[in-house]
C-alpha cells in the first residue's frame, strides 16, 4: 500500500496560506487512501500557480503549456488507458486559455480527471482578472472594475451533458477529499472546480468570505437528474453549494475506439508489414 512519503515531491515555492497547499495535501491523502501507487498515476498540468502542483508530487508527471493540459492529459489516456490520468490547472489556464480544449474534453468524455484551482484572479501573472473574476472586481489592469460577465464553470459543463460535475473548496479539505475520491472513482471526465482562496493578489475572495457562503450539498440530491443539477449549478453568491453537482453513466471514448477497446496502445506490439505498406505509398 502506498503511504505520503512515497507521494513527498519537491516543497512547494506557494505563498504562505495559498489555498494550493490544502489541495495539495487533500490529493496526497486521496490517493493514498484509494491505495493507487505513484507509478499508476499521470499528473499534467499546464502554466501557473496550479501548474507547479507536479512539481510538488512524487509520480509520473507532464508540465506543458498554457492552456494546453487537457490535450496532452487526452493523448496520455488514449495512449494507455489504464493509467490514471489527472489534469491539473487554474481558473486561466483552464477556462480562458485552455477553454476549447474543455469544451471538446467533456464532449469525448475521456476518461480523465480535471482538477481546477480557481482562486478567481491569475496569481503567477500577479493578478489580473480571470474568467473566474465576478464582475466588477478591481486589479491592476481592470482599475475601472471587471467589465466581463463572470464566467461560470459548473453550469457551462452540465449544459455540455460532462459525466461528473463537481465543487470543492480548500478551506473544507476533508469534503474536497471525498469528492476527489469520488471524481477519480468515476468512469469519464471528471471537473471539480476547487475555490482556492488566493491570499495575496484576491482580496475579495477569500477564506472568510467563503467560509459565510459555501454549504454542503445535502445527501438526498439527486446528482443524475439535470435539469435540477443545472438550477443547483446557477447558484452563486450569498449561497455557494459543494459537493457532486451532476454526473451520468455516458460512455467513455476508451471504450469506443475500436483499436484500443480491448488492450492499451502501449502494450500493443507494431505490424510492421502495415507500415511498409504505407510508406510504399510515398515512393
Amino acid at each position: 500500500m502506498p503511504t505520503l512519503d512515497d507521494y513527498k515531491g519537491k516543497t512547494p515555492a506557494w505563498c504562505p496560506g495559498c489555498g494550493n497547499f490544502g489541495i495539495l495535501k487533500t490529493f496526497k491523502d486521496a490517493v493514498v487512501e484509494l491505495g493507487i501507487e505513484p507509478h499508476q498515476l499521470t499528473v499534467v498540468s499546464g502554466i501557473g500557480q496550479a501548474g507547479k502542483f507536479p512539481h510538488y508530487i512524487k509520480c509520473n508527471t507532464f508540465n506543458g503549456l498554457h492552456g494546453r493540459t487537457l490535450p496532452v492529459a487526452t493523448g496520455i489516456s488514449l495512449a494507455n488507458h489504464d493509467m490514471l490520468v489527472i489534469a491539473v490547472a487554474g481558473d486561466g489556464d483552464c477556462y480562458g486559455e485552455g477553454g476549447n480544449h474543455l469544451n471538446h474534453a467533456i464532449r469525448r468524455n475521456i476518461n480523465v480527471k480535471l482538477f481546477v484551482h480557481d482562486n478567481q484572479i491569475y496569481g503567477l501573472t500577479k493578478g489580473q482578472a480571470s474568467p473566474t473574476s465576478m464582475e466588477g472586481m478591481k486589479t491592476k489592469n481592470q482599475p475601472f472594475g471587471v467589465f466581463s460577465e463572470q464566467l461560470n464553470p459548473m453550469a457551462l459543463a452540465v449544459a455540455l451533458d460532462c459525466s461528473f460535475v463537481a465543487r470543492g473548496f480548500a478551506g473544507d479539505m476533508e469534503h474536497l477529499k471525498g469528492v476527489m475520491k469520488e471524481a477519480i472513482n468515476h468512469k469519464g471526465f471528471s471537473l471539480v472546480d476547487i475555490l482556492q482562496p488566493c491570499v495575496t493578489f484576491n482580496k475579495i475572495n477569500t477564506y472568510e468570505w467563503y467560509r459565510q457562503r459555501v454549504y454542503h450539498i445535502e445527501p438526498e440530491y439527486n446528482s443524475e437528474d439535470r435539469v435540477s443539477a443545472f438550477q443547483r449549478s446557477l447558484e452563486w453568491g450569498d449561497r455557494i453549494p459543494i459537493g457532486i453537482i451532476y454526473r451520468n453513466n455516458r460512455q467513455m471514448l476508451e471504450e469506443r475506439i475500436p483499436v484500443i477497446m480491448d488492450k492499451p496502445l502501449v502494450k500493443q506490439l507494431p505490424d510492421l508489414s502495415k507500415l511498409e505498406t504505407t510508406l510504399k505509398e510515398f515512393y
